[in-house]
């Protein structure tokens, strides 16, 4: 995996993503201490850190099925959003591969009956996989069609 030193950097690499199986996508930017959704670094009224830096999110949707969105942090991690799915806490560094392992089709929805419950795998390259809980009501047609 490739080093994303920057938000920009990850948006320019979803971007590509997006060219690459045809995806419409639109990127929504906040760019200081006072317009980032979490900052704890700055104080009340700032718009930069104590080192000076403008802290920068960004808001990617992609468009199509699955439904995609990604929140990338100033902290270096993201929220992916799969079809509702909300994967929490993932580092900015693995976001390109796991939306390419989304897009490509290696994601996949895995069941067990006891306790009955459904978690959203999504497997990326060195062997690390991210799995989170689906909730059962909220299997949408995409995510039940992978169900293994």
């Amino acid at each position: 995996m490739e080093h994303l030193h920057s938000t920009e950097a990850a948006v320019a690499a979803l971007r590509a993503i997006a060219r690459e199986h045809e995806r419409e996508i639109e990127v929504a930017h906040d760019i200081g201490a006072d317009r980032t959704s979490r900052r704890s670094a700055a104080g009340f009224e700032m718009t930069t850190d104590p080192d000076g830096s403008l802290p920068h999110e960004a808001f990617v949707e992609f468009g199509g099925s699955p439904r995609l969105s990604v929140r990338l942090y100033p902290d270096d991690d993201a929220l992916i959003d799969v079809d509702g799915v909300e994967c929490h806490d993932i580092p900015r560094d693995s976001v390109p591969a796991f939306v390419r392992s989304v897009l490509g089709g290696l994601a996949y929805v895995k069941g067990r009956r006891f306790p009955p419950g459904y978690w959203l795998v999504v497997p990326l390259p060195g062997d690390e996989t991210y799995k989170e809980l689906i909730p059962m009501i909220s299997l949408t047609p995409w995510l039940n069609a992978r169900v293994r």
